[in-house]
């Protein structure tokens, strides 16, 4: 009864979406504000209503409810009830209900605020949520029923229905086949949430630039509406990337974070574009320059948020992180093409309306500077696009797979990144409206000189390697320029005001935030680039087969292995668990515990890694092999991991850095104001 009940309501919330849209559209044309609010109020109802379906799919996983195709596929009696909860997202039907769930959250938040001064965006925004929420609830309902119950049928053979066969008989399986158990992690409860509300989140600026395009208002209103849906959605993509590493650091087994996965890729992709929107918006508030430029971004950065959500739940592309194959591509595919043709030719429709109200007068000014950061972003995602597309196109044409590794996507972005963090350092010396080569110098050969000898420092102490000696260079002048320019303004401040240097600081932060909290982003993305020159250039690995007593050594550390035992594990899974005592240099430094989990349900294996973590490395051991019946010991796989702790310390000032840049003002309209006149008066200055 209750699977009924929430497919019966997630059909009503269809046809209420519908309605939305033939409701907002009717309105616009027709100036009626009654047909408006009509299509308002039922854009608020989904919310509810689909909050109850999501309940009913929750209550049935809690409970067991094994004649249900879902529960029984994703869920077993032996898994906590938490992991039961998360299950909701760890399966294809599922993870599309949670995307309705947050995008009906997400629409509803949009249309809950005042609409007086943008009461002509309100219907558009209407009809691009509920469209968007159309077609992911007609997935369910017509592909991937997450109600769906299992019966057998005359032939013998056992299919899942929503309105069974005549005749067809319920099956009740006695247990479920359980999570995959890769996904059987704390992860789990945060990362996939996460990443969802960064693709869903891009749907609210999306919406309000296509209102923007229809109603013809080309000035920078709708993008100052949705700043902060940009910066949330943002942080929520970043953290959702962070983390996505951390979890495969933890489980996968492999001693990295990053493997250019596909479906990693694919919700990269939506980051790239993203992270050059925040960037290129800054420039149409302050010089109303790149108004077409950023209609352009944020209609890829939706495209790409879907189409990311296609590869990883087509079952196009061979990935752990994939759904298995499914019906639901091609409808995925139309309509990704439907909503770019159309969101392009409204924007070519614009075109001529959309022209910048300045002219970029130096190369070197700070707009022509995030001009250039965004040309990397997209010669980045130039060569991720192409990563990812190659083998579809390939196996179209030829009928082969062709694997495109990390090699690839290293060799060709590595240079790029290096560019973009040069810029880093280099922009926010630059000035709006004009810069020279001369001030630019004045600004920059005090940090350039200090990175140089902490350079010269790493050289003789750490590493010669050139390329990491480069990185390191690039890490110290951006961190440098940053922490001047914090220096720099809290200095004048304080004189101005005759405040205490902390106190002036803090002042100044509070006044600018969006720009500080900006500089704060760029130091922690530095922290995390030393993780990252670390791991990639550093790491070092072995492998070796020992007895009890014997070691592997690994640069400073000796590895002794003591004792290994299995045994069942309070869910039911088998669990083999070494010992490792870990010296370095000869002194004792850690005890780790390398174990193998084996599922029944799922009759796999999942391999734990024993991990000792400091700020200088990672010493990171695998048991890769071991037979209680065999004399010949135990197979271990250890990789020693440079500096990579600074990758997760930076995400800690990262998620601090965007809190301070999306934390609201009093005024945003005065901020903005104070924004312009700020501009206008260095520009007047520089001429």
């Amino acid at each position: 009864m209750l699977a009924q009940f929430g497919y019966g309501i997630l059909l009503i919330t269809f046809l209420l979406s519908l309605y939305a849209i033939a409701a907002a559209v009717h309105g616009y044309f027709t100036q009626s504000t009654r047909a408006i609010e009509s299509a308002r109020r039922s854009m608020l109802l989904t919310f509810p209503l689909i909050s109850l379906a999501a309940a009913s799919l929750i209550l049935l996983l809690v409970q067991g409810d094994y004649n249900v195709q879902f529960v029984y596929e994703v869920t077993s009696r032996s898994m906590p009830t938490y992991l039961k909860i998360t299950a909701w997202w760890g399966g294809q039907a599922g993870s599309l209900l949670f995307w309705s769930w947050l995008m009906s959250a997400f629409a509803t938040a949009a249309t809950l605020r005042k609409w007086d001064r943008d009461i002509e965006f309100l219907p558009w925004v209407i009809v691009v949520a509920s469209v968007t929420l159309a077609f992911f609830l007609a997935l369910n309902i017509l592909f991937e029923d997450p109600f769906a119950r299992l019966y057998q049928t005359f032939d013998g053979s056992i299919a899942a229905y929503q309105f069974a066969p005549a005749g067809a008989t319920p099956v009740v399986p006695a247990d479920g086949r359980g999570l995959n158990p890769l996904l059987r992690h704390p992860g789990m409860i945060i990362h996939p949430p996460l990443l969802y509300l960064g693709f869903v989140s891009y749907v609210i600026p999306f919406a309000f630039a296509i209102a923007a395009l229809i109603t013809g208002r080309t000035d920078d209103r709708w993008i100052r509406l949705t700043r902060r849906w940009s910066l949330w959605a943002w942080l929520f993509l970043s953290f959702g990337l962070v983390l996505g590493g951390r979890w495969a650091y933890d489980v996968l087994g492999w001693g990295g974070y990053w493997g250019w996965d596909p479906v990693e890729i694919a919700a990269f992709m939506p980051w790239l574009t993203g992270t050059a929107f925040l960037h290129s918006v800054m420039i149409q508030e302050k010089r109303g320059m790149l108004k077409q430029w950023n209609m352009v971004l944020i209609i890829l950065t939706y495209a790409l948020v879907i189409f990311g959500t296609f590869l990883t739940r087509s079952g196009v592309l061979s990935s752990v992180h994939a759904f298995a194959q499914s019906a639901i591509g091609p409808s995925f595919f139309v309509f990704i093409g439907a909503t770019f043709v159309t969101s392009i030719a409204l924007l070519l429709h614009r075109w001529n309306d959309l022209r910048a109200e300045a002219e970029m007068k130096s190369l070197l000014s700070r707009e022509a500077l995030f001009l250039l950061n965004n040309l990397l972003f997209m010669s980045v995602l130039v060569v991720c696009f192409w990563g990812v597309i190659f083998p579809l196109i390939s196996e179209l044409f030829t009928g082969q797979k062709v694997t495109v590794g990390p090699p690839f996507y290293e060799r060709a972005n590595s240079p790029l990144f290096a560019a973009l963090m040069l810029l880093m350092g280099i922009a926010p010396l630059s000035a709006w409206g004009h810069s020279t080569m001369q001030t630019l110098g004045r600004a920059l050969w005090k940090p350039a000189i200090a990175a140089g000898l902490g350079t010269v420092a790493i050289y003789f102490t750490y590493t010669t390697h050139i390329i990491a000696l480069i990185g390191f260079f690039l890490v110290f002048f951006v961190i440098l320029v940053t922490l001047y320019e914090f220096w720099r303004g809290a200095r004048a401040r304080q004189r101005a005001q005759n405040e205490h240097f902390f106190t002036a600081l803090s002042r100044l932060t509070g006044r600018n935030r969006r720009r500080y909290g900006g500089y704060i982003i760029h130091i922690s993305m530095m922290l995390m680039a030393i993780g990252i020159l670390g791991i990639e250039l550093f790491q070092s690995e072995t492998q070796g087969t020992v007895q009890v007593g014997e070691s592997l050594n690994l640069q400073h550390y000796q590895l002794v292995y003591e004792d290994i035992a299995r045994f069942t594990g309070p869910d039911g899974r088998e669990v083999t668990r070494a010992v490792i005592q870990v010296y370095k240099d000869g002194q004792p430094v850690a005890e780790l515990h390398p174990r193998t989990d084996y599922y029944w349900e799922a009759q796999q294996n999942m391999t734990i890694p024993g991990v000792r973590s400091t700020l200088a490395d990672d010493v990171y051991v695998l048991l890769v092999d071991w037979e209680p019946a065999s004399a010949i010991g135990a197979t271990f796989k250890v990789y020693v991991n440079p500096l990579v702790n600074w990758l997760w310390l930076g995400s800690f000032l990262f998620l601090a850095g965007v809190v301070v840049a999306a934390w609201p003002d009093k005024d945003p309209e005065s901020v903005t104001a104070r924004a312009r006149a700020r501009g206008a008066r260095q520009i007047s200055a520089a001429d």
